[in-house]
């Protein structure tokens, strides 16, 4: 039976990341204070790069879309999760699951291209300090960024199409959190390898699409820093990708591991997904204020303006 032709199954069931309300009560506790903190932080990011005209260059214009996209990411699992951990039955309709997955894809796919356009901004900045408001200009970061949306958009399109040609039978159980496809694989009756080699593909394709300008753009990094002779010099330059360069391994290392990897239910598929929807966007603002001193000084001056207003 077509999912698109639905008369039987309405819902799936989630097997959540657990079964024991004790647990559940702390792992409610837990990813509460995690998702207050990625809308803080995320929040906090997007206020200050706003407000401070310091923080007005391509590095910052593109680290506030990044802000942006974690706060989409991290909303559309992590609520749900939040009230399956107090449900005892936990439920997601046909239609809501095939919004998730969609969501899921545009705000990862998005991403990806996002931490991508990020390092070839950092390979401008270092590599041709000279050119870099020529390479970078307004106009330039506006279209990479709707370009990405639009690209991130016609991939999660042809993924939702994936799904909803899927045939289930009588299997409802998704041994997962959430609605990804590959969980939703395992419960179709009918033949899914082309579904596989075609989401593999597009994995492929938007993954190395990605993944390779971070590359070549940090193989061109390091090559000019160490062809700095100031050991000064040497520092502040990897000090200026560092962060970025964090932030790409947690984002592209977990969701590898988490759609390229047979999906089992195990818990290291559980661990990966909760990494790139709910650790990762949490830790974003961290990594990029901790060891970056224009946007500490951007939260002193945008909290202290603010302050002012109280006194």
């Amino acid at each position: 039976m077509a999912l698109r032709n639905h008369s039987t199954i309405t819902e799936f069931v989630l097997t959540g990341l657990s079964d024991d309300p004790r647990i559940e009560a702390l792992l409610f506790v837990l990813f509460l204070v995690i998702y207050l903190l990625t809308m803080m932080g995320n929040l906090t990011m997007l206020l200050v790069i706003r407000t401070d005209s310091h923080l007005h260059t391509p590095m910052y214009f593109f680290l506030s879309n990044l802000s942006f996209l974690d706060l989409c990411f991290s909303s559309v699992t992590v609520p749900k999760l939040l009230k399956d951990l107090l449900s005892e039955k936990k439920t997601i309709s046909v239609e809501g699951c095939l919004t998730q997955v969609f969501f899921v894809f545009i705000t990862a796919g998005t991403e990806a291209f996002l931490l991508s356009m990020m390092a070839y901004d950092r390979y401008a900045a270092i590599c041709h300090p000279l050119l870099y408001g020529q390479l970078m200009s307004t106009q330039l970061c506006v279209k990479l960024i709707l370009a990405s949306w639009g690209l991130a958009s016609l991939n999660s399109v042809v993924i939702v199409l994936l799904a909803v040609n899927l045939d289930f039978c009588e299997a409802q159980t998704i041994h997962h959190y959430t609605c990804e496809l590959p969980s939703l694989f395992p419960l179709s009756c009918s033949d899914i390898s082309i579904n596989i080699d075609i989401l593999i593909c597009s994995i492929l394709l938007h993954g190395l699409g990605t993944f390779l300008p971070v590359f070549f753009s940090y193989a061109r990094i390091v090559s000019t820093i160490l062809s700095i002779s100031s050991t000064t010099g040497r520092s502040k330059a990897f000090s200026t990708c560092s962060s970025h360069l964090v932030a790409v391994i947690l984002f592209f290392g977990s969701g590898l591991i988490r759609y390229l990897m047979p999906t089992s239910g195990s818990f290291l598929d559980l661990l990966s997904s909760l990494q790139y929807s709910a650790v990762t966007p949490m830790l974003t603002p961290l990594i990029y204020s901790l060891k970056n001193m224009e946007v500490k000084a951007a939260v002193k001056r945008t909290f202290g303006k603010y302050l002012q207003y109280f006194k």
